[in-house]
């Protein structure tokens, strides 16, 4: 059982007719049995012998998926017609044949495309991440201003303190707290960019209005 030698002509068209009315050595799908004898050719068949041809290209569209095809590889004898004895290895060193892969010469390439890929998909990891919006770190700050005596104009006191402005921060809602003797303080949200706006800069900035504001505490301090 065989194909002849395979590395010869005459083995060839043992192979060409073979083929003539198959898609593949053994079965209906491409299996061990077909690497087996792809391997044993080392290069494709001449045109002429355009079944050989045929299957050889179509073969060789599975490189990648070689080692995940079924069966089980035996000998290249016991592949073939009954009747054609194996000679593909009389002409040439046993060993030689065995370490021809034709699949083989990919692996290096194959790995390289992975490395490049996988340096591509890096740097778009890179690219994405530097043009990503940093975290500004913020908090929302609660103040008690107080006046210094229940004939401050309350109004004028807010209007004082609203009116500072810096970049990184934002007034929020307000009201007055009674605390006693007919006095209301001041009871003001805002939020603050943590390293644009300090507690330092707003207590001198408010007790600046020094003809409504007696004092500032900080009533509330909570991280966003």
């Amino acid at each position: 059982m065989g194909f002849g030698n395979l590395k010869s002509a005459a083995g060839l068209r043992v192979l060409n007719d073979f083929l003539a009315d198959k898609s593949y050595i053994e079965g209906y799908v491409p299996s061990q049995a077909d690497i087996v004898v792809f391997e044993a050719l080392g290069a494709p068949p001449p045109a002429e012998l355009f079944h050989a041809l045929r299957w050889y290209n179509h073969i060789k569209s599975y490189e990648k998926q070689k080692a995940s095809l079924p069966g089980v590889k035996k000998a290249l004898g016991k592949y073939g017609p009954a009747d054609v004895e194996d000679t593909t290895g009389a002409a040439t060193d046993s060993k030689d044949d065995d370490d021809i892969d034709l699949f083989g010469s990919d692996d290096e390439e194959e790995s390289e495309e992975a490395k490049k890929l996988r340096e591509e998909r890096l740097a778009q990891y890179e690219s994405k991440k530097s043009k990503k919006p940093a975290v500004v770190a913020k908090s929302s700050i609660l103040l008690d201003v107080k006046p210094w005596d229940d004939e401050t104009d309350m109004a004028k006191l807010e209007e004082c303190v609203r009116s500072i402005q810096a970049d990184g921060l934002v007034w929020g809602s307000s009201k007055l707290v009674p605390v006693g003797y007919g006095i209301k303080k001041l009871q003001i949200q805002c939020v603050v960019e943590d390293d644009k706006v300090g507690t330092d800069m707003l207590e001198e900035r408010i007790t600046a209005f020094e003809d409504y504001v007696q004092s500032m505490d900080v009533a509330a301090f909570n991280k966003i």
